[in-house]
C-alpha cells in the first residue's frame, strides 16, 4: 500500500532531486547522505534514516582512500569522480524516495531554499576535505621509511629509504659528494639517494630551464663520471628533477 503523508503546521522542509545533484556535487557523498537521510526522517523511517548514514561516511572513507590507489600513470578528470558518485546519490534519492517526496509536495509539503542547499554543500566540502587531509597524513606516517640526512653548514639534504641504504651509505655518499665539491658552502643542494641492484640512482633537485643550459648540464655530467670513479664497482645515474621525483627533465647515465 502506498503511504501517505499527511503535511501538518510547522511540518519539516524536504530536499528535492535538483538539491541532491548540486548539493552532492559540491559536498560530496557525505552531503548526499544529509539529504536523504533528512528526507527518511520527514517520511518517519528513522532506521533508513540511520543506515543511510552509515553508508555516507563508509563511501566518503572509500573514495578517499582510493584516490591514491589510483597509479600515477593513470590521468583522471577531476570532474569525473564527482559526477559518478553524484549520479550514483541521483539514482538512490529517485529510487527510494522519489514517491514520497512526489506525495509530500502534492499535500502541501515544502522544500529547503537553495541558499541552504547551497550552505549544506559547502559545510559537507569542508567536512570532505578534513577527512581527505586525515587520510593523506596517516598515508605519509604510517610504515614510511623516508629518512632526511643533512651535512655541512648548509645544511645540505639527502633524502633516502633506511630499508634500501644505510646511513653508513648516505654518509659516504655525503664525502664524495663534499670531495667532488658538490656539497659547498654557496648553496644547499637537495638529494634524494636509492640503490636499485648494483646501480646508485642519484635525484637531484633543480631549476626548471636546467635542461637547456649547456654548462648546467656539462658540471651534472662530470659529476657523475667523478661519483663513478669513487664507485667502481657500480653504476651511477643522475636524475635531474623539478619540483617532484617523477619530474625527470634529464637522465645522465
Amino acid at each position: 500500500m502506498e503511504q501517505t503523508l499527511e503535511i501538518q503546521n510547522g511540518s519539516k522542509k524536504i530536499y528535492k532531486d535538483k538539491a541532491i545533484w548540486v548539493g552532492t556535487f559540491l559536498g560530496g557523498p557525505l552531503v548526499a547522505g544529509y539529504f536523504i537521510a533528512e528526507n527518511f526522517k520527514v517520511f518517519g523511517e528513522y532506521g533508513k534514516a540511520k543506515k543511510t548514514w552509515i553508508y555516507a561516511v563508509l563511501t566518503t572513507i572509500i573514495i578517499c582512500g582510493g584516490i591514491f590507489l589510483i597509479p600515477e600513470h593513470i590521468k583522471i578528470p577531476n570532474q569525473i569522480i564527482p559526477i559518478i558518485y553524484t549520479t550514483i546519490a541521483a539514482g538512490l534519492l529517485n529510487y527510494f524516495q522519489r514517491k514520497n517526496i512526489e506525495n509530500y509536495i502534492a499535500t502541501g509539503g515544502e522544500v529547503f531554499s537553495w541558499g541552504r542547499i547551497i550552505c549544506v554543500g559547502i559545510i559537507g566540502l569542508i567536512v570532505t576535505l578534513i577527512i581527505l587531509f586525515s587520510v593523506i597524513f596517516v598515508t605519509d606516517r604510517s610504515g614510511t621509511t623516508e629518512t632526511v640526512n643533512t651535512y655541512g653548514v648548509m645544511k645540505h639534504e639527502i633524502v633516502f629509504d633506511s630499508e634500501n641504504l644505510t646511513n653508513h651509505d648516505v654518509d659516504k655518499l655525503a664525502d664524495i659528494l663534499t670531495q667532488t665539491t658538490f656539497f659547498d658552502e654557496e648553496v644547499t643542494k637537495y638529494v634524494y639517494a636509492e640503490k636499485i641492484n648494483s646501480t646508485y640512482v642519484i635525484s637531484i633537485s633543480v631549476v626548471a630551464g636546467t635542461a637547456n643550459d649547456d654548462q648546467a648540464l656539462q658540471s651534472y655530467k662530470d659529476l657523475q663520471a667523478e661519483m663513478e670513479r669513487f664507485y667502481p664497482g657500480n653504476k651511477i645515474i643522475i636524475n635531474l628533477v623539478v619540483d617532484h621525483l617523477e619530474n625527470i627533465i634529464k637522465k645522465i647515465e
